[in-house]
């Protein structure tokens, strides 16, 4: 976000001094955390799947070790 809200003054300050330059900057600099925003929601929603199949698996493992019903000794 922070990004975003940099890029934004310097293309207005670009546009309002009319330096080209300065407002082409400010639009990379939006649009780099644009990216950065995309590429943060992308790792939160991997890591958030990674911890679903962990905890799948976790269960699975630990319904394989209790005994059922034909395991009587």
């Amino acid at each position: 976000m922070e990004d975003q809200i940099k890029g934004k003054a310097e293309e207005l300050k670009g546009k309002v001094t009319g330096d080209k330059s300065e407002e082409w900057k400010g639009k990379a600099r939006e649009k780099m955390g644009d990216a950065k925003d995309r590429m943060n929601d992308a790792r939160d929603d991997m890591r958030d799947e990674a911890d679903r199949q962990r905890g799948a698996a976790d269960r699975e493992l630990q319904e394989s070790r209790e005994p059922g019903p034909d395991d009587r000794v």
